[in-house]
């Protein structure tokens, strides 16, 4: 079984290094892509040593990593966030784990990079409600077969909510792997923007969406931190 780590990148030159540094002791288990948006600062000069490919994209974390996805040989594809870090010995216990199932995609637990204890609970709240609807978030770090990716499409090329749109359409072939390892993921927008404010902004924007919004207005409002436009 071999891999593929796939990250969309835009103007991430403050956390690159940092992401794919944590991630050099896995090259000789995977090949690590960048799928770069249209970084305007040295995003892909500090990427370019210490990733296998760098991949020029149109703007949007779906395109992006759909076109990641189309220059990958890995088995599995695993879709990481600039920000987001995998658990020790991620690789060896995804393979043990997908060998022991009828699965053909999944993602991992989450724990948010603060002491705050109200984002610890948060993130606890995040992997439970993930597991019980089996829909997961881009910063779960989802993996899925290569194959089944490309028979279901890849992400559809929304603005936002692309990754509960690809989690839908992969429920239809098979229930997820919920690995209770956990990926570390980033807590400055929660830090940003107030944690109330945004667990109301996320709940508010899913339920616009279940309920047919656009996904491009629901990015405006994201992007802004807002609930509704002002």
């Amino acid at each position: 079984m071999t891999f593929s780590i796939i990250i969309p990148t835009l103007n991430e030159a403050k956390n690159i290094r940092a992401c794919l540094l944590a991630l050099q002791p896995l090259r000789n288990q995977c090949e690590i892509i960048i799928a770069d948006g249209g970084s305007t600062d040295t995003t892909r000069i500090r990427a370019l040593p210490l990733v296998d490919k760098i991949i020029l994209s149109p703007c949007g974390r779906a395109k992006q990593m759909n076109r990641g996805a189309m220059q990958a040989t890995g088995d599995i594809l695993i879709f990481l966030h600039a920000d987001t870090y995998l658990p020790d010995n991620a690789l060896i216990t995804l393979e043990q784990q997908l060998a022991q199932s009828n699965t053909h995609w999944g993602r991992f637990d989450i724990r948010l990079d603060s002491q705050n204890i109200m984002l610890k609970i948060v993130a606890q709240l995040i992997s439970w409600r993930s597991r019980c609807t089996g829909i997961a978030t881009g910063d779960q770090a989802i993996f899925v077969a290569r194959t089944t990716f490309f028979d279901i499409g890849g992400y559809p090329e929304i603005d936002l909510m692309e990754d509960i749109a690809l989690c839908r359409m992969l429920k239809k072939i098979s229930s997820p792997l919920c690995l209770t390892a956990k990926v570390s993921s980033s807590a400055r927008r929660w830090e940003q923007f107030g944690i109330t404010k945004t667990i109301l902004l996320m709940w508010w924007l899913r339920l616009r969406y279940y309920l047919g919004a656009e996904p491009s207005e629901l990015a405006k409002l994201y992007r802004a931190g807002q609930l509704w436009k002002t």
